[in-house]
This record gives C-alpha cells, structure tokens and sequence, in this order.
C-alpha cells in the first residue's frame, strides 16, 4: 500500500505545482520567477484573420503596457479539437513573458487573453505557467 500513497503524493504535488508559488531554489545570480507561455490562434473561420501587422499592434497596445521589460514572439503551427471532433491547423504566435511573480502580473495575463478573444473573436487562448530561475 506504501507505493500507491507515494504515487498519490506525487500527483498531488504535479496537479498544485500550477495553481500556487512552489520555493524555488536558485543559483548564482538566478532568481525565482515565473515564465508564461500564451498560444494564439491566428485563424478566424476558415481563413488567416489576425495579420502579422494586426498581431503587432495587439502586442503594442496590450502585452507591451503590462509587461514593459521585455518578451518574446514567436511563430508556430498549432492544432486543436473542435466541439465536434473536428481538428483546426492554423498559424499561431507563442508569447513568452518572464516576470517575478505578482497578482498584477497574473491578472495581467488574464487581461490579454480576453482582450485577443474580444478583438479577434477567438474561442481561446492557452496560457502555461511555470516556475524557473532566471537572470538577466
């Protein structure tokens, strides 16, 4: 029975390590600081809607204001499952944005992936985060 608890632990472990600042340890001039990963889907129907200018400007009107010291874009192909089982390719951009971790910085994230639905009527917006030591 010992094994199992193990396993249970572990799992726990993974499945919170997402939702909450687990102490990071860190050498040298590293410091603990989160790394977001945001996926953007650039069809609309069955068509390329967002623009590498269109893609631009969001990144200036609304990464760029909350996240002033500096990001990534980076072009990619992406799928996903419709509702009806269906699977969508598409042109996508990943945003990578390196911070120390806030709730300002969080909501942040949450900002720009409703703003992306709204302007370009998107259905989502996949956002990954993940503790990492960093220096600049």
């Amino acid at each position: 029975m010992q094994p199992k608890m193990i396993f249970a632990v572990g799992v726990s472990l993974v499945a919170l390590s997402g939702c909450t600042a687990l102490p990071q340890v860190c050498s040298g001039s590293a410091e603990p600081m989160v790394t977001a990963e945001m996926l953007f889907g650039r069809k609309v129907g069955d068509r390329l809607g967002v623009s590498e200018a269109a893609f631009a400007n969001f990144v200036a009107a609304e990464v760029t204001p909350r996240f002033p010291d500096g990001l990534t874009v980076i072009d990619a192909r992406g799928q996903w499952r419709e509702a009806s089982g269906a699977i969508v390719r598409e042109p996508s951009k990943v945003l990578l944005l390196t911070f120390r971790d806030d709730a300002g910085k969080r909501a942040g994230l949450d900002a720009i992936a409703d703003a992306y639905k709204r302007r370009f009527h998107q259905q989502s917006v996949l956002t990954t985060m993940r503790s990492v030591c960093a220096t600049f």
